[in-house]
């Protein structure tokens, strides 16, 4: 116990320590933490959904009768029709042939790694990716190398060096990054995956129904092996998939340890998603134009400010280094109404402490300019 007290203290000393905050209600594009109302740009309710009242009271009009506990794993009577309707409806929009619905993406991810690599296996994996990807890495039987992020000259090198020395091999990355904003090459991806007989997984959490490309994000094709994605981000639900092959799903199903032993996810939450995806696709549609709207606006003023980012999407950082700098300048963006919480290490490497802005459809131009006015 006192080395846990140590560590703690150790944390608060370095302005890491944790704490849980006091949300007592989300509105549209605004929060209400300790009794204040806030403009949130924190969310990954990238479109807006999880807030809107008019959908929820149209959806429990209609799906009433769903309950709120499957009570059970999927394989033994945590299942229904539902589960296998939004299955479809997640294969479909990824052109892919089946799918499986996991509790988060975190276990979505930890599933489909440590299923798919054992020993003699190896991973090649982005180095900025997900802390699922790396604890799903770290968990898997084989071996795994990372390479620089979006270096793809230093990703084709260990493949040239060490593809051959194993049996099955999967690269893995995220396509829009969790943190930086920054974007996969997806082809380039594809092209050295083919070239070195690679399986490969892109997990699509942030770019689900909040890309450019749609709902799905990318178009995929075949060669994209593996998707993992999750429904509590833009989707404004909860629970998690991956979607790819009949024989892939299948080994799932039989594999996974995170699918084989939890209580599947509500059938009420099952029920929202698909209903969400497919009778209100063009709702969902019409929120990711304001989206990009927003985004093709924010980088023009980013640009005209000569603001440096990695960013090209919908999360923007604002990389200030050091964790007091970037405590300080949260806490003063706090007092004028703009809850942005700081992202400090091991969220994040050491030295790159940051505010992460998050813009969802319900975000304005005008306090999205007034932050960046702030931000000394």
């Amino acid at each position: 116990m006192q080395r846990i007290a140590e560590e703690i203290e150790k944390l608060r000393l370095n302005n890491q320590l944790r704490i849980i905050p006091n949300i007592e209600a989300k509105l549209d594009g605004k929060i209400i933490v300790d009794g204040c109302e806030f403009v949130n740009f924190a969310s990954n309710d990238y479109l807006g959904i999880s807030t809107k009242s008019d959908l929820r009271e149209e959806f429990l009009s209609k799906f009433n009768d769903r309950l709120f506990s499957s009570a059970s794993a999927r394989l033994l009577t945590g299942s229904s029709d539902d589960y296998s309707n939004l299955e479809k409806t997640v294969a479909d929009l990824f052109n892919k042939d089946a799918a499986l619905i996991f509790n988060t993406g975190y276990q979505a991810n930890l599933g489909v790694i440590t299923s798919l690599i054992d020993r003699n296996d190896v991973i090649f994996s982005d180095k900025l990716n997900h802390a699922s990807i790396i604890d799903g890495i770290q968990l898997a039987k084989g071996d795994f190398f990372r390479y620089k992020h979006l270096d793809y000259d230093n990703l084709e090198k260990l493949l040239a060096t060490k593809r051959e020395q194993y049996g099955r091999a999967l690269i893995v990355s995220e396509s829009i990054f969790s943190m930086d904003g920054d974007l996969a090459d997806i082809n380039k991806l594809i092209e050295l995956k083919n070239k070195y007989n690679c399986l490969l997984m892109i997990d699509e959490a942030h770019a689900f129904c909040a890309s450019k490309y749609g709902l799905a994000g990318y178009t995929y094709k075949k060669d994209v092996d593996i998707v993992t994605a999750t429904f509590g981000k833009a989707v404004g639900s909860f629970g998690a998939f991956c979607v790819s092959n009949k024989d892939i799903i299948s080994y799932l199903v039989n594999k996974a340890r995170s699918f084989i032993f939890s209580t599947s996810i509500p059938p009420i939450n099952v029920a929202w998603s698909n209903w969400l995806l497919n009778d209100k696709k063009d709702y969902l549609l019409s929120q990711n134009l304001k989206l990009q709207n927003l985004i093709s606006s924010v980088h023009r003023i980013l640009k005209e400010r000569n603001i440096v980012t990695p960013s090209v999407s919908h999360i923007i950082p604002v990389i200030l280094g050091d964790n007091n700098r970037t405590i300080k300048i949260s806490e003063k963006l706090k007092s004028l109404g703009y809850y942005i919480p700081a992202i400090r290490p091991p969220t994040v490497p050491e030295g790159t402490s940051r505010l992460r802005i998050s813009l969802t459809a319900d975000c304005s131009i005008s306090d999205f300019e007034n932050v960046l006015n702030n931000l000394n």
